[in-house]
């Protein structure tokens, strides 16, 4: 028959059989993932200086014109590539509305005048009147006061009646310097509006390439060291040309920056609209340090890039000052040097103090 110590002693094997179980389910933390990232070592290189765009020969000075009045067009006087004198007219509206105007201007003209006259009769024989003590002096400053009120609304009618009469002279739309018409936007029938863009003159006195610049040339074209145009009807002939401007703004459509190369001593062969070819050549700028763009990580609108310490294979982020883009390469003006390891993918996903693994390193 079991005695009590046996009944005892098999109580005691399931927590004995627990606390084993227990002691073989606690393991050891897996060590901590590395994160592959790719880095490039920092090195001096000499910034890309070459630079091909396309653009087109435009004018110097170029002027949009239009009428100063809204109206019907009746009549183009001039065609694309015309030759035009100062004075010259260009197109016309319809100016029957402004002369009718005119008309009726005319007449409130003459009512005033009237009124005007007859109160100045009016106030000479008051004045006359008052010199003989026969009115009182209120009532000459009342007939001076409506004398005043007439002699205003005549020279309102007078002023108004000027503009009616400039208005009339606003429907011809008149060459106002030589030039030659480079595009025409309306025709005959159609109803303008004031200052809506009618045609465009070319004015003489320079010529220039018109081109547009992607976003990452800007500094390149900056820094230019010589900028070489050749045309495409006038093969075989090179000219010099220097940036005379460039947008802040880029396109919203295209995303590129308008700039325009000046042409020194382009002669008469050189007509607008050619096409035209400018090729830029950069200053080279030494031991200048560069990243992939990909490598920049914005916090707080400061450029960062991620330094892998070689030691603890642990990263940490530290501020750069970037000097513009070159290419799909950023420019680095201070905040790294020569020999840094930088991560150039994967930099939105780490952390500081985070150890990595490292998939390529560039010399």
């Amino acid at each position: 028959m079991p005695t009590l110590n046996t009944y005892a002693a098999f109580a005691l094997v399931p927590a004995l059989a627990a606390l084993l179980l227990g002691a073989c389910s606690k393991q050891e933390a897996p060590p901590e993932a590395l994160r592959p990232v790719r880095v490039l070592r920092m090195a001096p290189t000499e910034i890309a200086s070459a630079l091909q765009l396309a653009g087109e020969v435009r004018a110097r000075y170029e002027s949009q014109l239009g009428f100063r009045v809204g109206g019907k067009v009746v009549r183009r006087d001039v065609d694309v590539g015309q030759t035009v004198k100062p004075g010259q007219t260009l197109a016309r509206l319809d100016p029957q509305d402004l002369q009718l105007a005119q008309q009726a201007q005319d007449a409130v003209l003459a009512a005033a005048r009237t009124d005007m006259q007859v109160t100045q009769i009016d106030l000479k024989r008051y004045r006359e009147l008052r010199e003989k003590n026969f009115i009182s002096q209120a009532d000459l400053e009342r007939r001076e006061a409506a004398f005043e009120a007439t002699q205003a609304r005549f020279e309102a009618a007078q002023s108004q009646l000027q503009q009616l009469r400039n208005q009339v002279g606003y429907s011809t739309l008149v060459a106002d310097t030589a030039g030659v018409i480079t595009s025409i936007e309306v025709e005959a029938g159609q109803v303008v509006a004031a200052g809506q863009t009618v045609l465009r003159i070319a004015r003489p006195g320079g010529k220039e390439i018109a081109v547009a610049v992607p976003e990452g040339s800007m500094d390149l074209l900056r820094r230019a060291g010589s900028m070489e145009i050749r045309l495409s009807a006038l093969p075989g002939r090179v000219w010099q040309g220097t940036l005379r401007e460039l947008s802040p703004r880029a396109d919203p459509a295209t995303r590129t920056f308008a700039a325009r190369v000046s042409l020194p001593d382009a002669g008469p062969a050189v007509e607008l609209g050619m096409s035209a070819t400018l090729a830029v050549r950069g200053a080279a700028a030494p031991d200048a340090l560069q990243v992939p763009l990909t490598a920049l990580y914005t916090r707080n609108d400061q450029a960062h890039v991620w330094i892998v310490d070689e030691k603890t294979g642990a990263v940490f982020l530290t501020a750069v000052k970037t000097a513009g883009v070159a290419g799909n390469q950023m420019v680095i003006a201070s905040g790294l040097k020569p020999g840094d390891l930088v991560v150039t993918a994967g930099a939105q996903l780490l952390t500081p103090g985070q150890r990595v693994r490292l998939l390529t390193t560039q010399p």
